[in-house]
């Protein structure tokens, strides 16, 4: 993958992002195979985007001047250090540090997955949902629970655009759009290949022929 900065120079530079946020002291000893583990998860993943940066026809890039691609890095810094060593603090504040920076609310224990992509993210929590390859959100975006602490499930490609919301029980079928401002809560089985529009309880489906997977990402099997 070709990096802005070499694995030792990004390492330094989140490290001193985390000392200049955090300054409790806490030893960074283990940053630097959290941050190889990152970056392992997001070749794979960029290697699949076909968006404007992350690919070049023949390997990933990965900026860290470019904030998107720095979210998704982010979170998986947090994820990773979490699955390898649950409870400890480089979790908790790259997790945090996505907030502060880009506020973008993808919590560590959330399982996000091996391919997705976020666009200007302000304001999005993605939430415990289950998550499937190909997801997109952009700003203002909410993946969360009701009331019983139900979550959403999605299947591959699925792009949710500003201010989209999805709560709840509600299983949102390969290739869908959620439509700007739409708010999904408890609509059950939901097939693919559509586009959700409306604010629940009067979220309305209409089918489409275009692909998430080819025109988003650019990516065709």
């Amino acid at each position: 993958m070709q990096l802005s900065l070499d694995r030792s120079d990004l390492t330094a530079y989140v490290a001193r992002q985390l000392e200049s946020f955090f300054p409790d002291g806490f030893p960074l000893d283990d940053l630097p195979a959290f941050v190889d583990r990152a970056l392992e998860r997001l070749e794979y993943c960029f290697s699949r985007v076909r968006l404007k940066g992350y690919f070049d026809g023949e390997q990933s890039r990965f900026s860290h001047r470019h904030s998107d691609q720095y979210a998704v890095f982010l979170y998986y810094l947090s994820n990773s250090t979490f699955r390898e060593k649950p409870g400890h603090p480089i979790a908790e504040k790259a997790y945090a540090l996505n907030k502060a920076l880009h506020a973008l609310d993808a919590f560590y224990e959330v399982e996000l997955p091996d391919i997705f992509a976020v666009q200007h993210p302000v304001g999005t929590v993605l939430g415990r949902a289950t998550y499937s390859d190909y997801f997109m959100c952009y700003q203002n975006c909410t993946v969360g629970a009701n009331l019983d602490s139900d979550y959403p499930e999605f299947g591959q490609g699925i792009v949710i655009y500003g201010g989209g919301r999805v709560i709840g029980r509600t299983s949102v079928g390969d290739n869908t759009f959620v439509s700007t401002g739409a708010i999904v809560m408890d609509a059950g089985a939901l097939h693919g290949d559509c586009v959700l529009h409306g604010i629940f309880p009067r979220t309305q489906r209409s089918p489409t022929r275009r692909n998430v997977i080819r025109d988003i990402f650019g990516w065709a099997d």
